[in-house]
């Protein structure tokens, strides 16, 4: 079969497409025919070797050993003897990341409990955009209190995966949604259902009069005591992405605003795969439609074109590669 494999750590350029073995399931693990992936952060770290600890531990010491993609959605080709839950045809989805990876291959295979089944009017590219982002996304939201009509709600990179799943989820509700990202994205946002957006470039929402209920950031970018001052009194900031230092410097002053004000800063711990169910209702019930940015081949040259996007920042929404 065909997969994507690295030269070297770094550029997208290193990415080659090479013929390696095809997969046998164990007992437990489910053989899928990949028809889409999606690229996450996850993915860009793993192509840079950075951080070093996990990533390196993960993909190789000097060299990337694994092949990338944790967001897939494809048909079930064949069952190990111990799984129950789907059959051959069965169309599935669902995150790869707890397991070893291996999305960007023509096949894969993946424990039973990593899927979910995907409903028949979800097209296999939309249903590859929703794992990562949809969980960091709904377990971003539902890291502070309930959400209730009239809040005030921030979100910092919106114009990504996270952020154009988390507006739909929010805009369920009678809230006021700001969005922050760079001007090429804003118009899209705007489009989404964002009540305000900020230009990052131009304007910096921590030095704002303005103070939000939740924020919900897929970047952070900015101090923790920044944060605090923008949250309203019981307010909560919710990361869901950034740098290493960045989370702990969150955790660790986290720990500090709680016992002494009523504020709170948490890191969201990605669950992998949990609340699947939950998109699939929104979506066959009409209140959930996953944003793609733009889909690509399986070439070595889209499939680079791909990831040098993702790397820009310049997609709104999802990217995702369709493999046939």
């Amino acid at each position: 079969m065909k997969a994507l494999r690295q030269r070297q750590y770094g550029s997208p350029d290193f990415l080659e497409i090479r013929e390696v073995d095809k997969p046998v399931p164990k007992k437990n693990q489910v053989l899928i025919k990949v028809q889409a992936v999606s690229i996450n952060d996850w993915d860009w770290g793993l192509l840079n070797g950075t951080p070093f600890i996990p990533n390196r531990i993960m993909a190789g010491l000097f060299k990337p050993r694994i092949i990338v993609g944790s967001d897939i959605a494809g048909r079930v080709e064949a069952v190990g003897s111990n799984v129950s839950r789907f059959k051959p045809g069965d169309e599935v989805y669902g995150d790869l990341s707890g397991c070893g990876f291996g999305g960007f291959g023509e096949f894969v295979c993946a424990p039973e409990n990593a899927l979910i089944q995907k409903p028949a009017a979800m097209s296999f590219e939309q249903a590859a955009a929703i794992p990562q982002a949809g969980m960091l996304a709904l377990q971003g939201v539902m890291a502070g209190n309930p959400i209730e009509p009239g809040q005030s709600i921030l979100i910092n990179g919106a114009g990504g995966g996270v952020g154009s799943i988390a507006i739909q989820l929010l805009k369920q509700h009678q809230v006021e949604v700001t969005g922050v990202d760079s001007a090429v994205k804003l118009e899209a946002m705007r489009s989404w259902g964002f009540d305000h957006v900020i230009d990052y470039r131009e304007q910096d929402f921590t030095r704002n009069t303005q103070c939000y209920d939740l924020i919900l950031d897929a970047k952070t970018d900015r101090s923790p005591g920044d944060y605090e001052r923008v949250l309203n009194p019981n307010g909560v900031y919710a990361t869901v992405g950034g740098s290493n230092l960045s989370l702990l410097r969150i955790a660790l002053s986290g720990l500090r605003i709680a016992r002494s004000k009523d504020k709170k800063l948490r890191v969201v711990a990605l669950k992998p795969n949990r609340d699947l169910a939950y998109f699939n209702e929104l979506f066959e019930g009409g209140k959930f439609k996953p944003v793609l940015d733009e889909v690509y081949d399986y070439t070595e040259s889209d499939v680079r074109k791909a990831f040098h996007r993702f790397g820009a920042a310049e997609h709104k929404g999802k990217i995702v590669v369709r493999i046939e």
